[in-house]
């Protein structure tokens, strides 16, 4: 598709219907109130479910959608749910609309520095997908240029929607454990060789592999590729990219960053002091760069207290959160994006998992707090009042730098630290 080339879904909507002989229907309705004007720059497993989501709320109205994937820019405009919505092939030309006051950026993650930056210079609000960036020079661009412009800026971690972050934190700081010791948090997936993580084709259950001849014709491959090096196609890069080290950081951006910023948003601790990681691929033998099998230890020296990250594709159980002091722990519901609920346990030995009957002291139930707004809505309130988001800028330096102390860890096989008055990993 030429960069220069636009399409509405009303456009797309009624070419279809011709070429089927169909009628086509079009409402015009508008929504309600002040909806914050929307542009979303891609559509692909993430950003489609993000493009759905803000299509179906009243506080926000999508009015461009963006990627160099026919297939995946149709769909979004498609979920738009607006028939004036915008088709871009080049994300410049988005960021030129003047009717967009906010962009959501859901792109593998080598793009995410330049996007952002741009849309600073464009002066729109930005909701950016995590992980926020693959180097910590980047992310202090980011984050100064963010600053700077005093724009409103979001990291996609939707758990700090949950109200139970808060309140766990109020318990833990009010001695209802006793001083934290560990905290264990983990990822896992049991999937085949013939359904792998990661191995998707445009969405999280899809397996069937489109022909790929037809893909590179709907294609902008250089575009796709962007600030990385020259490759030819590569279809496998294309859809599984989170594989492959030049487009992001495996597991550490992936799965670690929504564990470590749960950490991060019932504690406020900021980045830890050290980590030593180690990862191998153990099962999928599949061409991947990026381990299966990801093994984070980091300290907060300060606080006295060590946390281990357990990531395995290959094993199946589950690790939600789980806050250990000496006289108790705190237990969570399910993973760091979805944990609303908490079990407070004693300072017996046993525990559930164990298999004994442990009766929990106080369980918090989502019902009885706060309502908290959803991740998307609070970043589009702040749009429109200039309030800072839950996942600032400077939360989103925060996990970064931790998902990347993993990565220099893995890479560099030792030990890291974090020196704060440098801002560098060494």
């Amino acid at each position: 598709m030429d960069g220069s080339t636009r399409m509405s879904r009303r456009t797309m909507l009624a070419a279809s219907a011709a070429v089927l002989g169909v009628p086509t229907i079009l409402s015009g309705a508008e929504p309600t109130a002040d909806p914050v004007r929307v542009g979303h720059i891609g559509a692909g497993t993430r950003g489609w479910d993000l493009i759905k989501y803000n299509g179906s709320i009243k506080s926000a109205k999508v009015v461009a959608v963006c990627d160099v994937y026919r297939p995946h820019l149709e769909r979004g405009l498609e979920a738009a749910n607006n028939p004036g919505a915008k088709g871009y092939s080049d994300y410049r030309e988005l960021l030129a609309d003047p009717d967009i006051e906010a962009v959501v950026i859901a792109t593998p993650d080598h793009w995410h520095e330049k996007m952002v930056l741009d849309a600073v210079d464009a002066g729109k609000a930005i909701y950016c997908e995590k992980g926020l960036t693959m180097s910590v020079e980047a992310a202090k661009r980011m984050r100064d240029a963010v600053n700077k412009s005093n724009i409103v800026f979001q990291l996609g971690h939707q758990g700090r929607q949950h109200a139970s972050t808060a309140e766990a934190g109020r318990r833990i700081n009010n001695g209802d454990i006793g001083p934290l010791t560990l905290i264990h948090v983990g990822r896992y997936f049991n999937g085949t060789k013939e359904r792998a993580p990661w191995r998707w084709y445009g969405y999280y259950n899809i397996y069937d592999r489109p022909d790929p001849a037809q893909v590179i014709k709907d294609l902008d491959w250089e575009a796709w590729l962007g600030p990385v090096p020259h490759i030819d196609f590569n279809e496998r890069h294309f859809w599984h990219w989170r594989c492959y080290w030049p487009y992001g950081t495996g597991q550490a951006g992936d799965l670690l960053s929504h564990e470590m910023d749960h950490v991060q948003t019932v504690l406020g601790w900021g980045i830890p002091d050290s980590c030593m990681c180690a990862g191998f691929n153990a099962y999928y033998d599949d061409d991947r760069e990026t381990p299966d099998t990801w093994m984070a230890s980091y300290v907060f020296e300060k606080k006295n207290c060590s946390l281990t990250f357990e990531g395995c594709m290959n094993s199946a159980r589950e690790q939600a959160p789980e806050y250990i002091g000496k006289t108790g722990r705190i237990f969570f519901n399910g993973i760091g994006q979805d944990a609303n609920r908490f079990y407070v346990y004693g300072d017996s030995p046993a525990f559930p998992h164990m298999g004994k009957e442990v009766k929990p002291t106080y369980t918090y139930d989502p019902a009885d707090g706060p309502a908290w707004p959803t991740h998307m809505e609070d970043f589009l309130r702040c749009t429109r009042t200039g309030e800072r988001p839950k996942c600032n800028i400077d939360e989103a330096f925060i996990e970064v730098v931790t998902l990347l102390m993993s990565v220099e860890s893995y890479h560099q096989k030792r030990q890291v630290r974090w020196d704060p008055a440098a801002e560098k990993i060494v």
